[in-house]
């Protein structure tokens, strides 16, 4: 199997943007999907903004080399043109899983025959959507955390179709983009960190809505009890509002109450978290 060299991401949002970038970064040619050209037009200003953090926070990014991984960004909101010479496609819409399948659709149908296809889904299982790839021997989930620059795990997690050398080729990649793979052996939802990180953060929803304290309480007791960096509502802003929203409304009961008081107390209001200035705290 050849090398990946062109990469196409599907999706600009926090995370998606970050995928991106971080991969251009590292000298790859990168080509940045989305709905249509005003998405894409806010997307360019994102990437600017991680070029400006990348100076800031990544000793590699000095000397003008943060400015310069811009040059590796393509854009296009043509599905069928984004993809055309994709060695790798990284899917990070959103978590709705109609959505995702009907873009697996349309993009087996698009995407050369050569293309692997990587989900960046938090929630779902490869298998829920490898059916719909037409590719199920090159399906397989690669699943970023937030602040790829710094929380640098990229856990890689096949299905039982996924052919090895696939599953190889995305490990390698994810070592080229300075990231460290975390090879999952086998199909687990929410993989290895959102197994230890969704419970902490429903547990902290479910002390909000039921009035036990707020979230400054909340992140505070986490932050000192276990000397943590960031609380629960802290990590809420950086994953995003919106996305919390996503996943909270299609869980429990209690989840559900948590969506509720986000649509109406934050998402309503233009609060989506780190992303627009505001959530749960200022930024």
């Amino acid at each position: 199997m050849s090398d990946i060299t062109t990469v196409t991401v599907l999706g600009t949002g926090v995370l998606g943007s970050q995928i991106a970038y971080q991969t251009a970064f590292h000298g790859f040619t990168v080509t940045a999907y989305d709905i249509n050209d005003d998405v894409l037009a806010a997307a360019k200003e994102r990437f600017a903004g991680l070029a400006a953090v990348y100076e800031k926070e990544v000793p590699a990014a000095a000397g003008g080399a943060a400015q310069e991984a811009l040059k590796n960004l393509r854009y296009s909101s043509d599905l069928a043109q984004a993809v055309k010479d994709a060695d790798l496609v990284i899917e990070a819409v959103p978590e709705n899983l109609d959505l995702k399948r009907d873009l697996y659709t349309k993009l087996g149908e698009l995407a050369p025959a050569k293309t692997i296809f990587a989900t960046n889904s938090s929630t779902l299982l490869p298998s829920d959507l490898a059916g719909y790839t037409g590719r199920q021997d090159k399906f397989l989930a690669l699943h970023f955390a937030n602040h790829v620059w710094v929380n640098n795990t990229a856990e890689v997690m096949g299905t039982t179709k996924t052919d090895p050398e696939v599953y190889r080729t995305v490990v390698d990649f994810a070592n080229a983009i300075g990231m460290v793979p975390i090879e999952i052996k086998k199909e687990k939802a929410g993989y290895v960190l959102n197994s230890l990180l969704v419970p902490l953060l429903d547990a902290a929803a479910e002390l909000l809505v039921d009035g036990i304290a707020d979230p400054e309480t909340i992140d505070k007791t986490w932050r000192i009890g276990t000397g943590a960096p960031k609380g629960p509502f802290e990590i809420f802003d950086i994953v995003g509002l919106t996305t919390a929203y996503n996943i909270s409304s299609v869980s429990g009961p209690k989840q559900q109450e948590f969506a509720a008081y986000l649509k109406e107390n934050y998402i309503d209001k233009g609060k989506l978290g780190v992303a627009t200035g505001e959530g749960f705290y200022r930024y």
